[in-house]
């Protein structure tokens, strides 16, 4: 059997899983603290139905957007890993980034990141011949500007009756292109879409066929299959061939859907067996554990964990070589600070901030639990590394995170090698025996003027005098 050649064109963004348990509440506020212990990862949107088609044995090329930065490189690393041939348009903003708290397989919370959004798309002769010569084209929509661009639009249009076209829309989205072959929306989705007033129990079908000018439109309605409507023939409920078991989760089930329609049309089946075929495939895909189930998994320690909730996925790690190679990409400017910030006040806020200002990354040195009791006393510190590493890693100013062992941060420092290393003006030059080593790196020292009426030891105290 011929390996099918599939082109899939659409948004893609990184998805990421924090997964643990959540045995207590958070004393700050009624909500669950969620010990992590596994950081799994995958490409999102056109990315997932790019891979999930790779991973079946099909030739895939996936045409979409990528930013140069941290998100946009672990995704594109991630896709050629699944074998999927990725040819990138610019994408001015940052790359999208979905990630899921979970607690006993249960969400907690989803975080959204990045605004990008694609510009013109470069079509060269080469990426014409690529969508002219697939077998069939999926098209995943997820509203950042993709299907919108009059390039694609127009070379989708040229081709709709001649390739099988797939397109599967989106609310912020470009309408498809008339004749596409299969217009896969969700339930909601259809409503959304419907022009009419209809009752709760009414999917428009028909009534998106005709305004899209598609071939076939195909609502998928979960467990229950999908509506599909082809021609002026009446809609059929197409429903899964043997009842599976469904997990709660369902991420990843409208890409599997479109693709594995997608798949069944290259093959040269009808669209009604196409959908039979999707309806399947979608079924069995979260019955085996949805998108979590073709997922990169990482375990974790506290210590990542608290980067990885961090709003910005700061880097927490005793890795202080990969932290300083990654930071410098690009000639950036690398800025240090440390301390062992035992209560965070607005004096260490404040501190970060004009840190962070001073260049294009801030590298926090964090004094581990052993050397704040060796400065401080054995009544310190209140909280633990890791918990002091989550807090620091939450906010959008610190970009990564090192733990130290030491009194003095000057190891650490001499493998770091700052442009800048940032201190309070509570301390002097002559009281900072790391200048040395910052200025043999070829940094210099900078010190920022403290808030004043902010100590953490005035603060313990203060509270302590309150009980």
């Amino acid at each position: 059997m011929t390996t099918p050649r599939l082109v899939v064109i659409g948004d893609s963004m990184l998805d990421i899983d924090i997964d643990g348990t959540a045995t207590r509440l958070s004393p700050e506020a009624p909500v669950p603290v969620v010990d992590g212990d596994r950081m799994a990862r995958r490409p999102g949107g056109a990315g997932l139905a790019a891979v999930l088609a790779a991973r079946r044995g099909s030739d895939v090329v996936l045409i979409t957007a990528l930013a140069s930065d941290e998100h946009g490189d672990a995704l594109r690393a991630l896709l050629e890993e699944a074998g999927v041939r990725v040819v990138a348009a610019p994408l001015p903003g940052a790359t999208a980034c979905k990630m899921r708290i979970r607690a006993d397989g249960h969400p907690v919370l989803r975080l959204d990141q990045g605004d990008g959004r694609a510009g013109p798309v470069p079509l060269d002769a080469g990426t014409r011949r690529l969508v002219r010569s697939a077998d069939a084209i999926c098209v995943a929509d997820y509203g950042r500007g993709i299907t919108a661009d009059a390039g694609v639009r127009t070379l989708l249009a040229e081709i709709a009756l001649e390739v099988p076209l797939v397109w599967d829309p989106h609310p912020r989205g470009a309408p498809p292109v008339p004749f596409a072959t299969l217009v896969t929306p969700n339930e909601a989705e259809a409503r959304h879409f419907s022009r009419l007033q209809r009752g709760a129990d009414v999917i428009p079908v028909h009534e998106l066929q005709d305004r899209w000018q598609a071939r076939a439109v195909s609502v998928t309605l979960g467990r229950r299959g999908a509506l599909l409507v082809t021609g002026t023939a009446a809609r059929t409920h197409v429903q899964p061939a043997a009842a599976v078991t469904m997990h709660g989760d369902t991420c990843g089930a409208g890409d599997r859907f479109a693709i594995a329609a997608t798949e069944a049309l290259a093959t040269g089946a009808s669209t009604d067996a196409a959908v039979h075929a999707a309806v399947d495939a979608a079924a069995n895909f979260v019955a085996a554990g949805a998108a979590s189930a073709v997922s990169t998994v990482t375990p974790l320690s506290p210590v990542s964990v608290a980067a990885n909730v961090g709003t910005h996925l700061a880097t927490v790690t005793p890795d202080v070589e990969e932290v300083a190679a990654r930071l410098r990409q690009g000639d950036r400017t690398l800025v240090a600070t440390g301390g062992c910030f035992d209560l965070l006040h607005t004096g260490h806020v404040r501190l970060l901030h004009r840190a962070r200002q001073l260049g294009d990354a801030l590298v926090v040195l964090l004094n581990s639990d052993a050397s704040v009791r060796a400065l401080k006393g054995e009544s310190r510190p209140l909280s633990p590394a890791p918990d002091r590493a989550r807090v620091l890693a939450a906010l959008a100013c610190v970009d990564a995170v090192c733990i130290f062992d030491d009194s003095s941060p000057e190891q650490v420092l001499a493998r770091l090698r700052p442009d800048i290393w940032v201190k309070g003006g509570d301390y002097t030059l002559a009281d900072l025996p790391e200048a040395d080593v910052v200025r043999r790196g070829g940094g210099e020292v900078v010190l920022l003027p403290t808030v004043p009426g902010y100590s953490t030891s005035n603060l313990i105290a203060a509270a302590r005098s309150d009980i």
